[in-house]
């Protein structure tokens, strides 16, 4: 917003200037919450705010005069900032006149010369009277002591001023009347009015009665500014009707209280020609116009002299470049910002006038974010789509002014906008199902498998820890099996696995962030149980206990080929751990019988002798891992006369008892297990390749 006041320039500090709350449209008892402050853009402190009334006061007592001199206008820029959020309102406080100066000449006391041929109508220029006020309050009019001989003139000058010239009315005698006393007093037009005066003292001359004579006595001469020193500006055309020395005329600068000498700076008059050119650079940001008196003197006795005003107005030049002022950057800001959230605070300006000032504001298309103009000269930069800190961290805008003079000129400037992270995003696995193997009857605390997740936030967003789920498939928790670092996802064993008991393991891992609110994502790990030759092998058939000996009869006459029994074994492992082979121990003594060696069957290897002996073997039945493990069984056959079996009897195999039954179960059990994991594990291969 723009608040705009006026103030009387004699007011004493304190007085309220305006109320800011109310115009504002705010609650006095936020301006305090909300850090109001007052910065002045001219740098000097005028003003003050009371933050308990909501009140704009005077914080010292202000002279117009001093601050904007001849100025028509006297304006004090200010700036309130307000945070929470932030705002930036412009106050314009214009300082109003007060008849508080008189009228004064730049001399008490004026002398003049006239020669007594003057002519009814010779005009005598007078010094002008200055008054610091403006507007009503400067120099109004100006009066004359009455006079038999003079009368008072006033004419306008081109930039309002009021010139005082003397008017001869009547013919003069100098042998009457030598020296004329009169009084010029100059009004202004205040409540009450102010004056000044001064004593003008006329000398009548005789001689030289024609003055030098300037045509026109006002003009106005138009140059652009930045001009080489030493350009024509213009040359004085005046002319004096007398002869001789007393019609040679010498110009020279007329200097005014008013700007004693400044113009002399930056003009040059040559005396002879009336030539006027520059001395300097002209810059209209500095003056836009010159107002300048040249006195012409004859050479005559008593000299004449006459008076040329010229009035240098100079043409803008684009020769400023936009300037710009960065008032406010809130940076970082939220990578959820919502559109239209106020990123910076920007102020241009130009020095340059017209269309050379007038001045846009760009940013590249490309960024999310635009430009919207809070009111004159000043823009607010707010968000104009989504951020997302993953894709860009940060933000070099480049801000860039152009003004509309011919050629444009324009600037820019860049700052840097960090984009500050939010929990947006979930940690997310490398793969959200992965295999991993372990033997059996490993340590506890052995490594298995490290699972690896990622996070694009960043801080404690990013800040990752691992736990293992209950997925309710095992009847004992999941988490009585395995544990895992909750920092870098690495799974370990808390006690030893039995792979007879549990072949595969399906470990539910949760990774989760340290974000506000936490975000989390799942990945599932297959742990498969490799298989140790932890089992011996079990002697199902014969049964018999431990140091005893199973005794089987076979017919004395029986043939080689003849089976004597099978031997029956099973083995708790899988794979080549469960394959059994069956032989006679080494250090037995030779046999007429042989056993098989998959199959277990002992057969009469050559014919019997009559009235042969019991023959006591050892058979050790031996699995194929690393190391092997055994079992044996001693059987004691006994050759018998007339003793005939069948191939039923020859076994002698026992009834199934529900022991065998069970133990039958368990390798069925154990069969498709192995099935259903062989099939999982195609599955996932499978899935994974597609």
């Amino acid at each position: 917003a723009q608040l705009r006041y006026s103030v009387p320039e004699d007011r004493e500090p304190g007085s309220s200037v305006g109320d800011l709350a109310k115009d504002l449209g705010v609650e006095v008892r936020s301006l305090t919450a909300r850090s109001l402050r007052l910065v002045s853009e001219s740098g000097q402190r005028h003003f003050q705010v009371d933050l308990a009334a909501g009140v704009l006061l005077l914080d010292s007592r202000l002279d117009r005069e001093a601050l904007c001199g001849q100025s028509p206008t006297c304006s004090l820029h200010l700036q309130l900032v307000m945070e929470n959020p932030l705002q930036l309102h412009r106050v314009e406080v214009d300082v109003l006149d007060v008849n508080d100066n008189a009228p004064q000449f730049p001399k008490p006391e004026v002398v003049l010369e006239i020669t007594e041929v003057a002519n009814p109508g010779t005009r005598l220029p007078l010094e002008v009277a200055e008054d610091p006020d403006m507007g009503s309050n400067s120099i109004s009019t100006y009066e004359l002591s009455p006079s038999e001989h003079f009368a008072l003139s006033i004419n306008v000058r081109g930039d309002g001023v009021k010139m005082p010239e003397i008017v001869l009315e009547k013919a003069l005698d100098r042998e009457k009347v030598a020296v004329h006393h009169l009084t010029l007093t100059a009004l202004d037009g205040g409540n009450p009015v102010k004056s000044g005066t001064a004593k003008v003292t006329i000398h009548v001359l005789d001689a030289n009665d024609n003055p030098p004579v300037c045509d026109p006595p006002i003009s106005t001469v138009y140059l652009e500014e930045n001009m080489p020193v030493g350009t024509l500006v213009t040359k004085l055309n005046v002319t004096d009707l007398d002869e001789g020395p007393n019609g040679d005329v010498e110009y020279s600068f007329k200097i005014s209280n008013n700007a004693p000498g400044k113009f002399t700076k930056l003009f040059s008059l040559d005396p002879r020609t009336g030539e006027i050119r520059t001395k300097g650079l002209l810059d209209y940001e500095e003056s836009s116009a010159y107002e300048i008196a040249v006195r012409a003197r004859d050479k005559g006795s008593p000299a004449m002299e006459g008076h040329c005003h010229l009035r240098v107005e100079l043409i803008d030049v684009n020769d400023n470049s936009p300037e710009i002022v960065l008032t406010s950057l809130s940076s970082p800001v939220l990578e959820d910002a919502t559109p239209g959230t106020v990123i910076a605070l920007i102020g241009v300006k130009d020095s340059d006038s017209g269309d050379n000032g007038q001045v846009r504001l760009q940013i590249a298309k490309e960024l999310p974010f635009k430009l919207v103009s809070s009111f004159k000269e000043h823009f607010s930069l707010v968000t104009n789509g989504p951020l997302d800190r993953e894709k860009a961290s940060g933000y070099n805008i480049t801000v860039r002014a152009v003004d509309s003079g011919s050629p444009q000129r324009a600037t820019q400037k860049t700052f840097y906008l960090q984009i500050a992270d939010v929990n947006d995003n979930a940690p997310n696995f490398s793969s959200p199902f992965d295999t991993a193997h372990i033997q059996e009857n490993a340590l506890p605390g052995t490594s298995v498998f490290s699972v690896s997740a990622s996070d694009p936030d960043e801080g404690s967003n990013a800040k990752l820890s691992y736990s293992i789920l209950h997925n309710g498939m095992q009847d004992v928790p999941i988490s009585t099996y395995f544990r895992i670092d909750q920092d870098n996802g690495t799974i370990y064993t808390v006690r030893a696995l039995d792979y007879e008991q549990d072949k595969v393991f399906q470990v539910p891992i949760e990774v989760k962030d340290a974000g506000s609110p936490a975000l989390s994502s799942t990945a599932v790990v297959h742990v498969f149980v490799l298989d140790e030759n932890d089992n011996a092998p079990t002697i199902v058939y014969p049964s018999v206990p431990k140091g005893s000996a199973f005794h089987q009869t076979i017919p004395a006459l029986a043939e080689p080929g003849y089976l004597v029994t099978k031997i029956v074994a099973v083995d708790a492992d899988s794979g080549h751990n469960a394959w059994l082979s069956y032989q006679l121990q080494e250090d037995a003594e030779a046999f007429p019988f042989q056993v098989e060696r998959r199959s277990g069957e002992i057969r009469v290897a050559q014919a019997l002798r009559e009235s042969e002996d019991p023959h006591r073997l050892v058979v050790e039945v031996r699995d194929n891992g690393t190391p092997s493990l055994s079992a044996s069984v001693v059987l004691v056959i006994s050759p018998e006369e007339n003793s005939i079996q069948d191939f039923s009897k020859s076994l002698d195999l026992p009834k199934s008892s529900p022991k065998d039954n069970n133990l039958t179960l368990y390798l069925i059990i154990s069969l498709v297990s192995i099935s259903l994991v062989s099939c999982v594990m195609f599955a996932v291969v499978a899935a994974r390749c597609l």
